[in-house]
This record gives C-alpha cells, structure tokens and sequence, in this order.
C-alpha cells in the first residue's frame, strides 16, 4: 500500500477528492491545518491541584484547555497523564506542540528525549510551552531545564500573594492580552536557577516596585525562545484553579499557540539586557525596603541553625526516653 506523508494523509483524510474541484482545472484552497497538542500533566513529585484529576477523567486545566481549543478553534488538544505510552517517538510526529505542566523525574528515556529535543522540536511549526511547574521538572537533567530556561528554586510569593507584573514585550501574541505594560495578579511566583536570559527572549517579569514582598534579584515570570526552526514559550503563572479560568491568561495560551505554529509574528531574539536592567531595579527598590542579599543570607543561615538545634533535641529527647 502506498504511504504518504503525514500532511498528505491527513488532507486525503479530511477531504473528499470530488470536493477539491470547483470548476474544471481549478482547485479549491483549503485551510491550514490546526495545530495539534499534546497537554503532558503528569506529576512525578507535587500534585498541583489544576492537574489532580480526583478521580475524575479530566483535571481543571486539561477542561479548560480543552474548551479553549473548542471555542477559538484555533488548535486541538490531547491530554495525557501517561508519558510512557503517550511520550514516544512515534506519537510525537502526531503532534506539533507539547505543552508540560507536569513535576519530577518522568518516564521519558533519553533516547526519547533526544529525538524530541534534536529532531522533533527543530522543525519548522513545532513548539513547547510550559505552565507553571514545567520548571520544577527533571530539575537535574540538563537538557530539559536548558530547553526550558530555567529551574524551580522557592515561591516566596505564595498562591494567595498578589503581585505587580510587567510586560516587555507588548507586541508578542502571548503577551497582549494582558493588555498593558504592568497588570496586578494573585498567583504563586517561582525564582529560579539556571536562569539563562542570553538564551531567551524575556517577555514578563515580577514588577518588583510595586510587589508588596522585595527581593534583591531578578524573578522572571514568561519568556521564549527559538530552538532551530521550533520555538518554546513558557508561562510561571497557573498555580491557582482560577487562572485557568482567567480570560487573560487563556488568552496568552491562544497568541503562544499562533505564534509557534507560525500564524502571528512575535520576536524571540534573546534580550540579556532586559533582564540586567530588572536586575538593577529589583535590588535596588529591595535594598529601599531594607531587603539585601547580606540579609537574606544571614537569615537562611539563622534558620538552617534552629532546625538543626531542633533535630538535636528531638534526638538527645529521644535517646534518653530508651
């Protein structure tokens, strides 16, 4: 039996061949094809409450991706919770963006994920995007937290903090529709490690003049990248079931999605002195607040000291009730 390729196939599928024809000689134009997802929320370590399905077929996020799909119509979407048999070579060429919002060490071999990162994600109008906790997955593998940017170290802006954010770009697709330069936001805020903004094109970060809670660094909060001719677009915010309901964010979700398959232009050229100038500004309105890296470290120090006194406690306590 013949075989076609996968785009050629799935038009002989999708339309009837008598259909093409509209008058003799003349074919009729058909629309691009959607693109296709794939929304990986496995967690391997804390299960974010978004993506605990409860015993239900479907988590909060994974609906709500799924009614986006439905009502822009603008991509479609499977949801997996299974990477073993749904992370795979041949599964992926099915797909032409995988989305993560997921924790831990998961079941990808890294043969598997060398074929994704070397010979998937390369091509033109594939893509990755990461919610959330996607940083705080294969925190020791550095091809992935170096594909993705950055690595989970700590939330200091828990998930009831409210915090200024600002834009950088306002013209990239997932950034407008938020709407302006600075928007409020209660969400749970990463800072992180392995922050390489040479690599990425920082589109949001933590206004930190306006953010009751002053750190003395940068905290980027979004960004992207290219990767060959695939792109990557990652997102710190959906902690909280309602920002999946937030029209904004599902909003940003939408632009990502255009902008990696190609249908809207947005820059990706990595912008290292953005990211210099917020660090400048945060240690500066931090060091204003009488917050200093001398501080903080003096205060890690401080509690490191008492939790260990406790544990020597608990322990003298303990071997003296023998």
């Amino acid at each position: 039996m013949m075989k076609f390729p996968r785009q050629f196939s799935a038009l002989i599928l999708a339309v009837p061949l008598m259909s093409l024809l509209t008058a003799p000689g003349r074919l009729q134009a058909q629309e691009p094809e959607k693109p296709r997802m794939l929304f990986v929320t496995q967690s391997k370590g804390f299960v974010h409450n978004p993506v605990n399905r409860k015993n239900a077929e479907r988590s909060g996020a994974e609906l709500a991706m799924m009614q986006l799909a439905k009502d822009t119509g603008d991509f479609t979407v499977v949801c997996t919770q299974n990477v073993e048999a749904d992370f795979t070579e041949e599964n992926l060429e099915n797909f032409d963006i995988i989305a993560f919002y997921t924790t831990g060490k998961l079941l990808i071999s890294p043969e598997t994920f060398e074929f994704f990162l070397k010979k998937w994600l390369p091509q033109k109008g594939n893509g990755v995007m990461g919610f959330h906790s996607a940083t705080d997955t294969f925190k020791d593998f550095e091809p992935y937290w170096d594909l993705m940017g950055g690595t989970f170290n700590g939330h200091p802006w828990g998930a009831n903090s409210t915090v200024t954010m600002q834009i950088h770009d306002l013209d990239h697709p997932g950034m407008k529709p938020f709407g302006g330069k600075q928007f409020e936001f209660k969400d749970e805020i990463y800072q992180y490690n392995h922050w390489q903004p040479e690599k990425v094109h920082l589109l949001m970060s933590l206004d930190m003049e306006h953010t009751q809670l002053k750190r003395p660094y940068h905290v980027p909060v979004a960004w992207c990248k290219k990767i060959g001719e695939g792109k990557l677009f990652y997102n710190n915010m959906g902690h909280r079931d309602e920002t999946w309901t937030n029209k904004a964010f599902l909003g940003s979700i939408t632009g990502a999605v255009l902008w990696i398959a190609g249908k809207e232009q947005g820059d990706a050229t990595p912008n290292p002195e953005v990211s210099a100038a917020q660090q400048k500004a945060s240690e500066e309105f931090a060091a204003a607040a009488g917050v200093t890296s001398t501080k903080l470290e003096a205060e890690k120090k401080a509690k490191a000291a008492a939790a260990a006194a406790r544990r020597a406690a608990k322990e003298k306590q303990k071997k003296a009730g023998k």
